[in-house]
């Protein structure tokens, strides 16, 4: 079940010649392959572009009409990998995942796919989020493009810009023998737009097609000598072939005069921007109008160098404009610029930030600063004086709260990590290792478990340094989706192979949950077009582990403390695996909701159960809090004047997991938790004894009143 269906929008994808398709940037790039006459697609989820894979997933129907083959790749080593079919073959291929690290996951079969180089158009579309809307590192792939020499496309984040660079790409790739990267910032994955359509093309050799008639080429095999006449195939044919192909077809853009004393260099990505900043100036209209000549950089690698210094000619500086680190462009540029002999200046880091992203203030303030210093007079009455203080920034850390990320309500994982600090709290603190997912939340308070990941699935591989014995056992973490992409063999493999004393725990909430809820392996839904319903426990066995533990409801939070306190003392010294089982509550309130709200609607009764906090009962000491911390559950301030600290309070966005009560009760903390049931659509016997009810404890309530002793505070002459 993927977090979003698209189902309606994919209709859409069949529109032709004559006519507009109105939709987001991931929807936009699907119609393009389409267009282009893609042979085969595949990839695998990762922000920002887990939408892309459910747009193909739910499209199904519609790529097998076209004869394309479509496939949701176990990782983004086999999505690279699938890329093989372009380097006999023309038949066009695109896959898609996450960069940086899906780019570093699929590392080797890139660099050898880029040695080999292709036949037919070979486009890899990778999700580029640097900066604030990142989930991890902050890396980019452009160091990756040079390493192995792909060439990389980073189109103006509008619709038409980033439809055209689909066909660039590939036009690209063909034109050069070369793989191409297609990078999509998240902007540029969520931008709503318009753009008119062609008409879906099946592709010229379908892999059905090519499946008749196998083909070989000896000097493709990546082999020495071979791999040596790959190395001088990239410099004396494929790299000047891709100059060519991008200025024939002027895949980078100028805006703005065609002459001035200062220039602007950006890559396509950033276009936006720049834009908005140049606006802020007053140097741009609202149509991208600039009064500053602007060389747009859709293609960053390779650069075509005497494109560059055209441009660069007669200006007195030119700033490059290049987010994060390190700057290779600008160093690239810089060489250029030095080996030509020009006299114009390069300005880049140092006027921009070295590091981070560029927001629109970071923006406006860095083309601000370099047009104050080489073209004051484009702004005119805007320059302050010299000892005239900028205005100043209000600091909004002081307004705004954190909001660092956390568990969902009724989320299954969290139980898991309460009990897990109940454990620690009779046997001390254990090395834990953390990985890739949802779970890794828990490395934040108030759980605070976890204390680094390496990779997606690499959580107990990150422990092997300390499975060489000691007082306590390590402890790793790892997700169902991690287990299946690199976890199976790399961690639990790499545990029995090395006769690990170690502890590992499986987080298994049915789905690839972190990227959005898509069905994997282990998942219980029944898929029509993939192998569901394949336990970990039966991988785990074959994988050689003996001593493994299943959980069915990990909300049962006795059960789980009882089962990892038995793994870190029981007397077995080979790995230890705990498979704890729970569906991700986010996914089943999707299912679900629309289930009961339907079944509300017709009339059937409905029960639904809600958990509160007796207010005359709980303490105030708030440990529940400590040890689950679900957004559901806060505080709140009572009116008695004689208790002065907010009790626990569960609001109405409780799902009734029950794991705030069950965490109360096996920490032995308090009883101040109650089940309620919201019946709707009650019977008439119900409806009767909840007025009997209702008509008893109104009778209770009047008689405590009438004779509860009460004190006048008339103080006038004659009163009692």
């Amino acid at each position: 079940m993927a977090e979003r269906s698209f189902k309606a929008e994919v209709e859409h994808l069949r529109k032709g010649a004559g006519t507009s398709f109105t939709g987001e940037g991931i929807l936009a790039i699907t119609k393009a392959l389409l267009e282009n006459g893609v042979g085969y697609v595949g990839g695998y989820q990762g922000a920002p572009i887990s939408h892309l894979m459910d747009v193909l997933a739910d499209a199904e129907d519609l790529l097998g009409e076209l004869g394309v083959r479509y496939e949701a790749n176990a990782s983004e080593a086999a999505a690279a990998a699938m890329l093989a079919a372009s380097v006999h073959y023309p038949i066009r291929g695109a896959v898609t995942f996450k960069g940086s690290v899906g780019v570093n996951v699929a590392s080797d079969a890139l660099a050898n796919l880029a040695s080999s180089g292709v036949t037919g158009g070979a486009l890899v579309v990778v999700g580029e989020d640097y900066g604030e809307g990142s989930s991890i590192m902050q890396e980019r792939s452009y160091a990756f493009a040079m390493k192995s020499q792909f060439w990389l496309l980073d189109p103006r984040p509008n619709l038409p810009s980033i439809v055209k660079s689909v066909g660039d790409g590939f036009g690209l790739s063909e034109a050069s023998n070369t793989p191409v990267m297609l990078m999509v910032r998240i902007r540029s994955c969520h931008v709503t737009g318009t753009f008119e359509c062609r008409e879906n093309q099946r592709p010229d050799l379908t892999v059905r097609d090519a499946l008749a008639n196998p083909q070989r080429d000896f000097s493709r095999v990546v082999l020495p000598p071979m791999s040596y006449q790959h190395e001088h195939d990239k410099i004396d044919n494929r790299w000047p072939a891709a100059e060519k192909y991008i200025l024939d077809n002027g895949l980078n853009e100028r805006f703005g005069p065609k002459e001035g004393k200062v220039g602007l260099i950006c890559l396509g990505g950033m276009y936006n921007s720049v834009i908005r900043a140049l606006q802020r100036l007053g140097l741009a209209d609202l149509s991208g109008n600039t009064d500053v000549p602007l060389y747009v950089m859709n293609v960053t690698y390779p650069l075509v160098q005497s494109d560059l210094l055209d441009f660069c000619e007669d200006k007195d500086a030119v700033l490059m404009i290049e987010e994060g680190q390190p700057e290779f462009i600008e160093q690239q540029l810089g060489a250029m610029l030095y080996k030509a002999g020009s006299s114009t200046k390069l300005e880049g880091k140092g006027t921009f930030p070295k590091a981070g992203e560029y927001t629109g203030q970071v923006m406006k303030d860095g083309i601000d600063d370099f047009l104050r210093t080489y073209a004051a007079h484009l702004l005119p009455g805007q320059v302050l004086a010299p000892n005239e203080p900028a205005p100043e920034i209000p600091d909004l850390s002081q307004t705004v709260p954190i909001r660092p990320p956390g568990f969902c309500t009724g989320c299954p994982e969290r139980p898991i990590f309460a009990s897990m600090k109940l454990v620690e709290q009779e046997l001390g603190k254990h090395q834990i290792s953390a990985d890739i997912g949802c779970h890794l939340f828990a490395a934040l308070p108030p759980f605070e478990i976890g204390g680094q990941t390496m990779g997606y699935g690499l959580g107990p591989a990150s422990n092997a340094a300390f499975d060489g014995g000691g007082e306590k056992r390590a402890i790793s973490i790892l997700g169902d989706g991690g287990f299946w992409h690199n976890g199976l063999s790399s961690s639990i493999g790499n545990m029995v192979f090395n006769k690990s004393d170690s502890v590992a725990i499986i987080v298994d909430n049915y789905y690839s949950a972190a990227t959005g809820g898509q069905d994997i392996p282990s998942s219980r839904a029944k898929n029509p077009s993939k192998a569901t319903n394949n336990p970990i426990t039966k991988a785990l066995e074959g994988a050689g582990v003996k001593w493994i533990r299943q959980i069915d409801r990990t909300y049962d939070v006795t059960q789980m403390r009882a089962t990892i306190r038995e793994a870190l003392t029981t007397d077995y010294d080979g790995p230890k695996v705990i498979v704890a089982s729970s569906e991700c509550m986010l996914n089943r309130q999707r299912r679900e909701k629309p289930q009961r709200n339907a079944a509300i609607k017709d009339g059937t009764r409905v029960e639904v159960p809600r958990f509160g906090v007796d207010e005359d009962i709980c303490t105030g000491d708030h440990a529940c809090i400590r040890l689950s911390g679900c957004p559901s559950l806060s505080l709140k301030k009572l009116d008695d004047p004689l208790r002065d600290d907010p009790v626990a309070h569960i609001d109405q966005t409780c799902v009734g997991c029950g794991n705030c009560g069950e965490v109360a009760d096996a920490a032995i903390l308090c009883p101040s938790f109650y089940e309620a049931r919201v019946v709707h659509n009650p019977t008439g016997f119900e409806r009767w004894t909840a007025g009997l009810r209702n008509r008893m404890i109104s009778w209770l309530q009047n008689r405590r009143a009438a004779r509860r002793l009460t004190f006048s505070t008339d103080l006038s002459e004659g009163a009692a």
